[in-house]
């Protein structure tokens, strides 16, 4: 029986990574393709000359800008080679067909081919692509795009460097604009100090399946483990929604369409995290596979999805770097902890249960003989 639980939870998980891989695709060919975190530090010093009602920021932890425009005109953002590139204005927003920025900014990596449309030379063709007056897109002047770091870099990466002051052009009817910012290289974190705590933190919490399940101190120790599971699956819900403020979603429509179409399997198994823990602090007797399971899902979809942020310098959230790799080790330390103590004890329950009827057929023999 234990086994056969334990079969069906694998093939579960299994079965979501599969489809978080097919689901993913799909918004990564249509340039959804924000880092789950960088070394390099993209700023921005706004709109120059500055105009009411135009403002811009950086999002997806520098890997768009944003602009957006409520002067009530037609503002242009330029391209690589000073053609009109993006309109952004009242009827909302526009991309010029014939400029080569328009597929380059596809992605992240700037690598898509370019049609025999496309001709910065050519009179604009503009094609309505959004409703609104924000527009987001990757812009290579405000990245790095090169395989390796700078020389500077190169000769001293244990200090921060300014890579570069950037400039992007804008039109305002006849008169020009630009958006002026830096990219900084910004020094990465220990990647092994925050693994290792990670590691020994969750072979402590895992140690809790240890104690024996049957006796006083087996219930609290499964309570721990249901409310180890409602802090973790608490923060595997707030992580994406930080992910989705930090992309440049607003309001609660915004954040929660961005969850539902990018962040779908971290939200929903820091929900199920939530509903195991409670199930588990009730101390019911069925509760440690559900333990086991949604520790094995909230380590995978929730903490090791995000822990690119261990080895990164920029974390794609609205708070310190420090803070979100906390938070990613929260939940992978709760998750893989929970899996180990809920395995456990499943397992002891195995054994219990086979060696019982050993010991009432031996009673039972003993009886008949006497």
């Amino acid at each position: 029986m234990i086994r056969t639980l334990l079969t069906r939870a694998a093939v579960v998980v299994a079965a979501a990574g599969a489809a978080t891989v097919l689901t993913a695709a799909p918004a990564a060919a249509h340039g959804a393709d924000a880092p789950d975190g960088t070394d390099y530090r993209t700023t921005t010093a706004g709109v120059a000359p500055a105009r009411q009602g135009l403002e811009v920021r950086v999002v997806e932890a520098g890997a768009r800008l944003e602009l957006t425009n409520r002067t009530g005109r037609a503002v242009e953002v330029i391209g690589y080679s000073g053609e009109p590139y993006l309109r952004v204005g009242p009827d909302g927003v526009f991309e010029n067909t014939r400029s080569p920025a328009t597929y380059l900014n596809r992605t992240l990596a700037g690598d898509t081919a370019l049609p025999p449309e496309a001709d910065p030379a050519a009179p604009p063709s503009w094609r309505r692509v959004a409703d609104g007056p924000t527009v987001r897109w990757h812009d290579q002047r405000a990245l790095w795009q090169e395989a390796g770091p700078p020389a500077a870099v190169r000769a001293a990466p244990d200090r921060e460097h300014r890579v570069r002051d950037w400039t992007v052009p804008l039109r305002d009817g006849a008169d020009p604009a630009v958006i002026s910012g830096t990219l900084d290289w910004v020094p990465p974190p220990d990647a092994y100090t925050w693994w290792a705590v990670t590691i020994v933190s969750a072979l402590a919490v895992g140690a809790l399946g240890l104690v024996a399940a049957a006796s006083a101190t087996g219930g609290r120790a499964l309570s721990a483990l249901g409310a180890l599971l409602v802090v973790g699956g608490a923060v595997a819900v707030v992580y994406p929604v930080g992910r989705e403020l930090d992309a440049g979603a607003q309001g609660v429509g915004g954040v929660v369409l961005g969850l539902l179409s990018g962040q779908i399997w971290s939200l929903l198994t820091g929900l199920g995290a939530i509903a195991a823990g409670w199930y588990a602090l009730a101390r019911r007797t069925a509760a440690d596979f559900p333990v086991a399971l949604a520790g094995a899902c909230l380590a995978l979809f929730a903490g090791a999805a995000n822990a690119a942020v261990f080895a990164r310098s920029i974390a794609p959230v609205p708070w310190s770097p420090g803070i979100a790799r906390l938070m990613v080790a929260t939940v992978l330390i709760t998750g893989a902890g929970a899996t180990a103590a809920g395995v456990l004890r499943l397992h002891a329950a195995s054994r219990a249960a086979t060696r019982t009827p050993r010991g009432e057929d031996a009673e039972e023999r003993a009886t008949a003989a006497g």
